[in-house]
């Protein structure tokens, strides 16, 4: 799935306000010089907001006595950088980060071999906050954090190898908007989400745009948590959705009962296992309550890892007459297209700014079949 979190890249959190236009404006000219041997339209181009984009953050934390600091390393000197605020993290995030820290440090059952503090936080105002140790947890951990829960009003997380002790709940629910829609997700502490909740839906917004008026049924290889299967379901018959990552395909379950999206049926198959299973080479029972000749599978929409597609799912995309790629890795999608526009062509192109500030470019392309030529 795409957008793997960046926040190493950041700068130890450092923006530039001031400058946010004009590095975008760099990052839409690269895009168009990767892309320019495919000819494709000018690029749609999604703008993040500059300060407090990002929903979730991790910080090393460094021990000095009995205090502590949030850390972060910046990237051209690996300096050991102290923070206070978190620029790029959400309100919510920097609300927290002090207060949180200072009281953890009044207790030495809570900061004894504590070296990461992580916090994933939603749009509405949730927290979750995970503590993780050189040491394992006991109940007496648990004593002491609880009233941190309290306070804050926050879900708190402890973990070390091999240990994860929770005092609740370990996920939040998200809610989006797109075209004046709310849509509420499932998201779990340690699993993948997009960082950028507003670039976000800017992206669903975009997906929903491109496949409007498509026909047919839609397959989606990486689904994730169902992030853009919830909302693109509106536009087709039905959607065959895969996932690999069991903890994934039970938050997508989750998130299409919130959504009430009954049209979706989600199989945990990789991409290889699923052109198997279309090309009738083997038979797996995943799938034995799904009539594959059922469905008119006319549409596809990748969103891989940054590795980008393999050969053999790159044959599999050729097949369908509309492509929605989702890329977090310029690079890998120039070279997947390469093959794709051989028998596609680039109808619309868009970038969307998920990580300000650094170099990483979230992209979105539609292809459409080429017409056969005699």
């Amino acid at each position: 799935m795409s957008s793997h979190d960046n926040s190493a890249g950041l700068s130890a959190g450092a923006t530039l306000p001031e400058q946010y236009d004009s590095l975008l404006a760099n990052k839409v000219e690269k895009l168009q010089q990767l892309m320019a041997d495919f000819q494709p339209p000018a690029p749609e181009v999604f703008a993040s907001a500059p300060e407090h984009f990002r929903m979730r953050a991790e910080f090393r934390i460094w021990h000095e006595g009995d205090k502590a600091n949030y850390i972060m390393f910046d990237q051209a000197t690996r300096e050991r950088i102290a923070l206070t605020q978190f620029p790029v993290g959400s309100t919510r995030i920097n609300e927290l980060m002090q207060p949180l820290l200072e009281a953890v440090c009044e207790h030495d059952t809570l900061r004894r071999k504590l070296f990461q503090i992580e916090f994933l936080t939603t749009q509405t105002g949730e927290a979750l906050v995970s503590l993780l140790y050189h040491r394992q947890l006991d109940e007496a951990w648990k004593e002491a954090a609880r009233p941190l829960r309290e306070k804050f009003g926050v879900d708190i997380i402890g973990r070390a190898r091999k240990q994860k002790l929770l005092l609740d709940k370990d996920w939040v629910t998200e809610e989006l908007t797109v075209d004046g829609e709310t849509w509420r997700y499932n998201q779990v502490e340690n699993s993948f989400t997009q960082p950028n909740a507003g670039i976000n839906e800017k992206m669903l917004g975009w997906a929903k745009d491109v496949t409007t008026g498509c026909s047919g049924d839609l397959v989606e290889l990486y689904c994730g948590n169902g992030n853009f299967t919830c909302v693109l379901s509106r536009n087709f018959d039905r959607v065959l959705a895969t996932e690999i990552s069991k903890s994934s395909v039970h938050s997508a379950q989750i998130n299409f009962e919130m959504n009430n999206v009954e049209n979706v049926t989600i199989a945990r198959m990789s991409s290889k296992e699923f052109t198997q299973a279309l090309n009738k080479e083997r038979e797996f029972r995943r799938l034995s309550d799904v009539d594959l000749d059922s469905y008119n599978l006319s549409t596809i929409l990748v969103d891989p890892p940054r590795a980008g597609l393999d050969p053999a799912t790159e044959a599999l995309v050729q097949r369908f007459e509309t492509i929605v790629y989702i890329s977090c890795n310029p690079l890998t999608l120039q070279d997947n297209l390469k093959t794709l526009t051989q028998t596609h062509k680039i109808e619309r192109l868009a970038l969307f700014d998920q990580f300000p500030y650094t170099d990483h470019m979230e992209t979105g392309v539609l292809l459409t079949r080429k017409p056969v030529t005699e």
